[in-house]
C-alpha cells in the first residue's frame, strides 16, 4: 500500500521547514561557537601567566571570559610602541641574536618572523587577486589566488617563460593547506570575484557561487542605449 499523501505532505513541510530553519540558525551557532573557542584558547594562553591573587575569580569571585583577551591585546599595543623606541629595537636584536644560534629554533623563529612581516607590515601585496589555473592537467580549471610576481633565484631561472607570477592553490574544504605553483601570467584567468568570494568558493566545494560583477549582455545593451551621449 502506498504511504497517505497527506503524511507525505505533512514530512515533506516538516522536512522543509526544518532545513530552513537550519540555514538561519547554523551561520550564527558555528560564528558563536569559532569566537567562543579563539577566546577561550587566547585565555588559557595568558590566564596562566597572570598570578592567581590578581585574576578576576580571585578578586571580583566571577570567571569573566575574554579577560585574557584584553590583556593581550593592550600588551600586543604596549610592545608595539616600546618596540618603535631605540632600546626596545636593541633589545629585539640582541634577543634574535641568541635565537640565531640555535640551529632549530632559528629556522623555525626565521619562517614565521617572515611570514608575518610580509603579511602585516604590507609592504607587497598579499592575495590580492583571484585566478583560474589549469591543475592538475590542461583543461581543467581551479581557482587560486595571485600572491606576488616571481623575482629572485625562481624569477631568474624561469625568466624565458615569460612574466612569472606565484600563485595558491588552496584545498577543498581547507584552504589553509594548498600549493605554490609559479606559472606564467599569460596562462592564468584573473577573476574580478574578491578574495572572500574566492574563499567561500573553495570552502563549500563550489556551492556557494558569487554573483557576477559584470552586468549581463542584455542588462548592458540597455544600459548603453537609456545613458545620455557623451
Amino acid at each position: 500500500m502506498s504511504a497517505d499523501p497527506g503524511k507525505r505532505g505533512l514530512v515533506a513541510s516538516l522536512r522543509g521547514n526544518f532545513l530552513a530553519g537550519l540555514a538561519v540558525i547554523a551561520p550564527a551557532v558555528l560564528t558563536i561557537w569559532l569566537v567562543w573557542n579563539v577566546i577561550t584558547w587566547i585565555d588559557g594562553l595568558v590566564m596562566p601567566l597572570i598570578p592567581r591573587r590578581l585574576r578576576p575569580e580571585v578578586v571580583l569571585g566571577l570567571d569573566i571570559p575574554g579577560v585574557g583577551v584584553v590583556l593581550f591585546f593592550v600588551f600586543t599595543l604596549v610592545m608595539g610602541y616600546f618596540t618603535k623606541g631605540l632600546i626596545g629595537r636593541t633589545l629585539v636584536a640582541w634577543g634574535e641574536r641568541i635565537v640565531e644560534a640555535m640551529p632549530v629554533i632559528r629556522s623555525i623563529y626565521n619562517a614565521v618572523k617572515q611570514i608575518a612581516d610580509t603579511i602585516l607590515s604590507r609592504q607587497a601585496p598579499t592575495f590580492d587577486r583571484a585566478c583560474l589555473v589549469q591543475y592538475p592537467r590542461p583543461g581543467v580549471w581551479a581557482v587560486a589566488f595571485i600572491s606576488t610576481t616571481t623575482r629572485g633565484e625562481i624569477g631568474e631561472h624561469l625568466a624565458e617563460n615569460g612574466e612569472m607570477i606565484s600563485i595558491f592553490l588552496p584545498t577543498t574544504p581547507n584552504p589553509t593547506s594548498g600549493f605554490l605553483l609559479f606559472v606564467p601570467r599569460k596562462d592564468v584567468i584573473e577573476l574580478d570575484m574578491q578574495i572572500e568570494d574566492a574563499a567561500k568558493l573553495v570552502i563549500s566545494a563550489g556551492l556557494v557561487y558569487p554573483a557576477s560583477r559584470k552586468p549581463r549582455p542584455a542588462a548592458a545593451a540597455a544600459l548603453s542605449q537609456t545613458s545620455p551621449p557623451g
